[in-house]
């Protein structure tokens, strides 16, 4: 059962322990400094051999381990090494991901395969590692999975991308549904552009501009901006929240 610990004005996070994967740059640190601005130990699962010194300048609590969240033995050295740093790990965020642009017809099976693997596949074994660990521990918890507005409609050049993310939402409710009973949530965000760096590399220009302006609100998002709904997902706030995709796209998505 998931419980009610009543309302959260401030949706705190104090004393939580968060992974997040892909926690070194763009949506997944954004969403690291969010957290520990609201009380949160992260734990910064990255392939950067320098995540652990990102993680200390959010605060010298906090932990990077480096790896390849493809790797069995990389996944349970993360969640190792959170319980080993503070006790009890709370809150998975999966963050880690990758796109490959081609055309439908002309992907290729290596672009194919690699982008469900990091997409699909390691957000699902990292979240039933992390289950288990909230199952077998009866401590509960709050898992968000990184999906895409690509999960919910068609992209010209993403066939690869939005079939993984498209796959990340109905996997999260699977997950959502047969883990209730254990006090755990999990759900899911999709995002529209989000202007990390990569997000700035391959969107600031005409194409990018064409495509703000299909959008209601007539910008793409801030990498804050979605790390603000997944420290809302997660907060005491959304106790009632699970299962759920929730779309952060400046209304994309309605037309």
């Amino acid at each position: 059962m998931i419980k009610y610990y009543g309302a959260d004005p401030e949706y705190s996070l104090q004393g939580k322990t968060a992974i997040i994967t892909g926690g070194a740059a763009g949506i997944g640190y954004a969403t690291a400094e969010f957290f520990v601005k609201k009380g949160a130990n992260v734990v910064l699962a990255d392939l950067n051999p320098k995540v652990d010194a990102i993680a200390k300048g959010l605060g010298a609590s906090n932990i990077g381990v480096a790896g390849n969240i493809t790797v069995g033995a990389d996944r349970q050295a993360v969640l190792d090494a959170a319980v080993k740093a503070f006790g009890q790990v709370d809150i998975l965020i999966n963050c880690a991901g990758i796109v490959a642009l081609e055309s439908a017809e002309i992907i290729s099976e290596e672009y194919w395969d690699r982008t469900i693997e990091i997409n699909l596949k390691s957000s699902f074994m990292m979240a039933q590692l992390v289950g288990k660990y909230f199952i077998d521990n009866e401590v509960g918890g709050s898992i968000v999975n990184m999906a895409s507005q690509a999960g919910v409609i068609a992209l010209d050049k993403h066939v690869a991308y939005c079939a993984s993310k498209g796959a990340i939402i109905a996997m999260t409710k699977v997950m959502a549904m047969e883990w209730g009973k254990y006090g755990i949530r999990v759900n899911a965000v999709s995002p529209t552009v989000v202007l990390t760096e990569l997000g700035h590399k391959a969107w600031d220009g005409p194409v990018g501009d064409a495509f703000k302006l299909e959008m209601p609100s007539e910008r793409f998002a801030e990498p804050d901006e979605i790390a603000g709904v997944i420290a809302f997902l997660c907060s005491g706030a959304a106790a009632m929240i699970t299962g759920h995709n929730l779309l952060i796209d400046g209304g994309f998505t309605i037309k």
